[in-house]
């Protein structure tokens, strides 16, 4: 008697048609992972826009002025610098040794923000004057491996997010001041026709122990503030 085997071969194929096909789309999503992975691309600066400097209001009344190129032609209360859109994890020896003298305004480079500017005083009086940099939204925890270094009259300072496990600060850099605000310093003595120079780097610290995978997509916004501190005399 002849047996007929066509309908359950058929069945054979189909059945594996369909493993197949899953094991194909699950090694494309498997790559795309793994790309993903080595690459580690995050947002960093986000928001249309820029990193924004600012003098606070109550500076209205005295003549402090940013400026890019340290004259007062171009003086103005707020300073907008282009942003670093999509970044990898870099390392701070990656970063141009020249940075805080190179240019003037805006000069991102590979992987990193760079922002240069000057405060200048063109008053009467002495003053003392903060400085802080605010950090207004996070996406995914990208502060804990972001790192902020601040030049300021040429001298370096390099500020992350506290050790997630031992809450001390990451070698080589001061920790943030609050969950809020990455850097908050007081310049003492600020002098009528003095001219202070500040510029702004920012990257993602690849070196730093919790830069991994589980970033992957986040974001930050930060901006400037100067606020101005009126000296009592006696």
């Amino acid at each position: 008697m002849k047996r007929d085997y066509t309908v359950s071969t058929t069945a054979d194929k189909v059945h594996k048609k369909k493993i197949l096909s899953k094991i194909s789309k699950l090694s494309l999503l498997l790559l795309l992972l793994f790309i993903s992975a080595i690459y580690l691309i995050l947002y960093v600066v986000y928001n249309e826009s820029s990193f924004t400097i600012r003098v606070d209001q109550d500076m209205l009344k005295s003549s402090i002025f940013l400026t890019e190129d340290g004259s007062l032609k171009n003086k103005t209360r707020s300073l907008s610098a282009n942003a670093a859109e999509y970044m990898d994890n870099i390392s701070v020896k990656w970063i141009s040794e020249d940075v805080d003298t190179e240019a003037n305004g805006s000069h991102n480079g590979d992987n990193y923000f760079a922002y240069s500017f000057y405060l200048v005083h063109n008053g009467e009086n002495p003053i003392h004057y903060w400085y802080e940099i605010n950090i207004d939204d996070i996406i995914k925890d990208l502060d804990k491996a972001i790192r902020v270094m601040v030049y300021h009259n040429g001298v370096k300072t390099i500020y992350a997010k506290a050790n997630g496990k031992t809450q001390e600060a990451e070698e080589g850099t001061k920790k943030f001041y609050s969950d809020t605000t990455a850097v908050l310093e007081q310049r003492k003595n600020f002098s009528p026709g003095d001219k202070d120079r500040f510029t702004i780097v920012v990257w993602i610290e690849g070196d730093d122990p919790e830069c991994n995978n589980e970033l992957l997509g986040g974001g930050i916004k930060m901006h400037m503030d100067i606020t101005e501190e009126r000296i009592i005399r006696d």
